[in-house]
């Protein structure tokens, strides 16, 4: 029996499908609104957890995905941007940009964003788990599976201060 996803999650698991590509999704009851949350939910290191966090630069909008144990490097993002500053995008934007609640961003689909970064270093993990469109809802996928249904650039996206 195919399982039945909400609706926001069911437009990730299509892209999914539709990728061909290998990946497990799965919903947890308590919640993933945190990378902590996320961790101990799916039981892997806080690293490969993956952040997809919006930033603002200038009049577009660019998703950086960040291991869960980093913060993303606003200088480097408005270098990778061409833009004159990146700033965190405001919850308001996040869900008219993505389509999804800040907590449950997915890497993919992103109508509103122009950009998609991947920090490097989320590629030495065998596994890594991105949100999957709600805060109970993540999939399980390789990094290079997810760098390429994601679009994204993959670069050196986080801040060397780990504060």
């Amino acid at each position: 029996m195919a399982t039945t996803w909400p609706a926001d999650v069911e437009r990730v698991a299509r892209v999914l499908r539709d990728a061909g590509i290998e990946a497990r999704l799965e919903e947890f009851g308590e919640g993933t609104p945190t990378a902590e949350d996320a961790a101990r939910a799916a039981g892997c290191t806080l690293p490969q957890i993956v952040k997809s966090l919006l930033f603002a630069c200038d009049e577009r909008f660019a998703l950086v995905m960040v291991p869960g144990d980093r913060r993303a490097d606003r200088a480097k993002v408005a270098k990778e941007a061409e833009c004159q500053r990146a700033k965190a995008a405001a919850a308001e934007d996040v869900v008219r940009v993505t389509g999804f609640a800040v907590g449950g961003v997915a890497p993919f689909p992103l109508p509103g964003v122009q950009l998609v970064l991947m920090e490097r270093t989320l590629l030495s993990h065998d596994v890594v788990w991105i949100g999957a469109g709600s805060h109970h809802h993540m999939a399980a996928i390789a990094p290079i599976d997810l760098a390429r249904v994601a679009k994204a650039r993959v670069i050196d996206a986080v801040s060397e201060n780990t504060e």
